[in-house]
């Protein structure tokens, strides 16, 4: 169900059933409060979000949401992600249970700090001594 010819996030939400858009509107809203500086984009035909490299991605398919906070978002969560399937990057959140938008935004928080450590100690090291 992941829709390939999106332009934007508008569209991508857009092109759902209005019971899925709505989800989709929340996760959206959800990775904005808890990042509000990162950049909207479509990568991989997914919603994708970036904040000193890639952030978080999320996508729609016939019976889950797809959560990507690659490459080490699921860590540190293992107990919290335990009622989900997760692999390796990725989460899926049944559409026909509730979405948990609070997990979510503690997964975003993760990662933006962690990218923004890993930009500080990119620049640190860029500086000439």
């Amino acid at each position: 169900m992941v829709q390939n010819k999106a332009k934007n996030i508008d569209e991508y939400i857009g092109s759902f059933p209005e019971d899925v858009q709505k989800i989709l509107d929340k996760v959206r809203a959800t990775i904005q409060a808890a990042a509000p500086e990162a950049k909207e984009d479509i990568k991989y035909a997914m919603p994708a979000y970036i904040l000193n490299g890639n952030l978080v991605y999320f996508a729609a398919f016939k019976n889950h949401i797809g959560f990507y906070a690659t490459p080490t978002g699921n860590d540190g969560f293992t107990e919290e992600l335990a009622p989900y399937k997760t692999r390796k990057g990725s989460i899926q959140f049944q559409l026909n249970e509730p979405i948990p938008y609070e997990l979510i935004r503690k997964i975003v928080l993760f990662r933006v700090e962690e990218n923004l450590k890993k930009a500080k100690v990119k620049s640190t090291k860029k500086k000439p001594a």
